[in-house]
């Protein structure tokens, strides 16, 4: 059973930047690969980023492409998202997710990180 841990999370003015940290444990970390999902009020679940096992293969959402960084630390069992250039659309709950190398959909998920974005 693998439990995630998010952190970062707040109140920032359009254009600054917040880094989420999602912090794992309770499994063999690189066994899974991460992502981030957010969700806003009233809207469905949208993927914001994710990465391999090893971090090198990752991809992101057009929408955050540019201004949203997603890497991974295995030694710290750690995933982070570095935001810049916030804008007021990005305000959500952001959710750290995990998926078995062997399973399709993410198997774990965090608690999740309120972002708020003021304009």
């Amino acid at each position: 059973q693998v439990q995630l841990v998010e952190s970062g999370g707040g109140l920032v003015q359009a254009g600054g930047s917040l880094r989420l940290s999602c912090a794992a444990s309770g499994g063999t970390f690189s066994n899974y690969a991460m992502g981030w999902v957010r969700q806003a009020p009233g809207k469905e679940r949208e993927f914001v980023a994710s990465n391999s096992w090893s971090g090198g293969n990752t991809n992101s959402a057009d929408s955050v492409k540019g201004r949203f960084t997603n890497s991974r630390d295995n030694a710290k069992n750690t995933v982070y998202l570095q935001m810049n250039n916030l804008k007021s659309e990005d305000s959500a709950v952001y959710y750290c997710a995990a998926r078995s190398l062997t399973e399709s959909a993410y198997d774990y998920w965090g608690q999740g990180t309120q972002v708020t974005v003021s304009s």
